[in-house]
């Protein structure tokens, strides 16, 4: 996957590192040339000094044959900005943005990118968005206390209560959807093949969330 990331700060700086340790080509983009000064010693990804909204620089950083394009400059406006452009005029297909007001999420939302808050949970949420179907990672809200997924069952999973997943404080169910209709569940509800789950998270509850959907020890689905 070539991913291009706009800004080398905390986030930038540690999802370039995380994604280089996963064998990933990364290009990041900086306005400030010693931002870099921070990468660990071999470092391995390309390092573009500028603006990320500027095309020329995009497009040294590899935009037009990128799979990803991450916005987590210091400046909100600079993120939207950057993150509009990969997504209208190149079409990356995935494009995420770090947001720090999060009264400006609906507005992101309405652009249909995705956006991440706090440097912690972004960096985890970043990585979620980015190995996972565009699909099923639908927003973030509560300034990235929560995440809202729509998550298709496997095969081990039919037949089972719906309320069996949730983990009180941490995992809920919201809903279910069905054969082009949805419902609420309820106590008595169980999963059928082609059913999604609509989940909403909270921000340490991802692993709780796929352990209770992983099929169990040697079983392949």
């Amino acid at each position: 996957m070539h991913v291009v990331i706009m800004g080398c700060g905390r986030v930038g700086l540690q999802l370039t590192v995380e994604l280089c340790k996963l064998g990933h080509d990364v290009a990041i983009i900086d306005k400030n040339p010693s931002a870099f000064d921070k990468l660990p010693p071999g470092f391995v990804a390309k390092t573009i000094v500028g603006l990320g909204f500027d095309q020329e620089v995009l497009e040294e950083a590899g935009i037009q044959e990128a799979d990803a394009f991450i916005a987590v400059s210091s400046g909100d406006n600079s993120n939207i900005v950057s993150a509009r452009v990969a997504l209208e005029h190149y079409h990356v297909p995935r494009v995420i943005a770090r947001i720090y007001d999060p009264r400006r999420a609906e507005i992101y939302q309405r652009l249909n990118i995705p956006t991440v808050a706090t440097t912690k949970w972004g960096v985890k949420q970043i990585q979620l968005m980015l190995f996972h179907d565009r699909e099923e990672i639908c927003e973030s809200l509560g300034g990235g206390d929560l995440l809202r997924l729509r998550v298709p069952i496997t095969g081990h999973l039919v037949g089972k209560h719906v309320n069996d997943l949730n983990v009180d404080g941490k995992v809920l169910v919201a809903g279910v959807s069905r054969g082009g209709g949805g419902f609420i569940p309820t106590a008595d509800s169980t999963l059928q093949e082609g059913d999604f789950l609509v989940v909403m998270l909270a921000k340490d509850g991802m692993d709780l969330f796929d352990a209770a959907i992983a099929a169990p020890a040697g079983e392949h689905h």
